[in-house]
């Protein structure tokens, strides 16, 4: 009986001390939560009424939470990692692309790619993303007088860049939104990756049909402008420029999909 009665004193015993070093746990880690400072959210930078152009076109949430974007321009097929901002462009004749630290060029025959990779490879990314590209981070927003074009008024907002955000910060953008529908209507922009220096020259595209892709209105057709003396479009440069096979992931493609292909 004495044994047994030892038993269950020292059963009760590894039994409440167990309890104890639990609570003293349990009290530790209820210090550490109260000492955490709060997350507090911050409130999105840019301003209200491009929150309304935003929401016109799906939303800033529903964009963030899409992994993969892809469309085609005539024999492109352009594919993006959005949180990356890893891209490639596929064509029967040659590839380029960015692995998230250089840009890349594959051709089937040397030579037969004419351009610049590095300026291409997210050009029509840009171009194709918009309205949402302009909610990126190191962005400044300033209100501009509105674009008036055929007797309507269409409100808009420059967008420049804070130093050495991307490959060309000095590039600037004006976007120009239906103040009914709050529909991103006009992209005026500079080019600056040759001079590397500010440029007050615009070129205008009017961004005239949408399409819904997973519930966010993308660009199914862009046409260039020409311009008057002021800047104002005045009439189309030529044909528009459209985007076909849309694709809105929220699935991730595999980094090595964005390698320069090994021969």
């Amino acid at each position: 009986m004495k044994f047994a009665t030892l038993q269950i004193t020292k059963i009760k015993t590894i039994r409440l001390m167990k309890n104890l070093i639990a609570f003293f746990i349990f009290s530790i880690l209820m210090a550490s939560c109260k000492n955490e400072p709060k997350k507090e959210i911050q409130p999105e930078k840019y301003p209200s009424e491009l929150k309304k152009v935003f929401d016109a076109h799906g939303g800033i949430p529903a964009w963030r939470n899409v992994q993969t974007l892809s469309f085609n321009k005539g024999e492109e097929i352009h594919t993006v990692d959005l949180h990356s901002r890893k891209t490639v462009i596929n064509t029967p004749k040659y590839s380029l692309g960015f692995d998230g630290e250089d840009v890349w060029l594959d051709e089937v025959e040397k030579g037969i790619y004419k351009g610049n990779p590095t300026f291409y490879y997210n050009l029509y990314f840009y171009f194709y993303a918009m309205p949402f590209v302009l909610a990126d981070d190191g962005i400044i927003y300033e209100k501009v007088d509105d674009l008036v074009f055929e007797g309507i008024n269409y409100p808009g907002y420059k967008i420049s860049f804070k130093a050495n955000v991307g490959t060309s910060s000095d590039d600037n953008y004006k976007v120009y939104y239906n103040s009914e529908t709050y529909q991103m209507e006009w992209l005026a922009y500079t080019v600056t990756f040759n001079s590397k220096k500010p440029s007050d020259s615009y070129h205008i595209i009017n961004y005239n049909k949408w399409e819904n892709v997973n519930g966010l209105l993308l660009p199914k057709a862009i046409t260039w402008y020409k311009q008057d003396s002021i800047g104002a479009p005045t009439e189309p440069r030529g044909i528009a420029t459209e985007f076909t096979l849309p694709l809105v992931s929220n699935t991730k493609i595999s980094d090595s999909f964005f390698d320069k292909p090994v021969k």
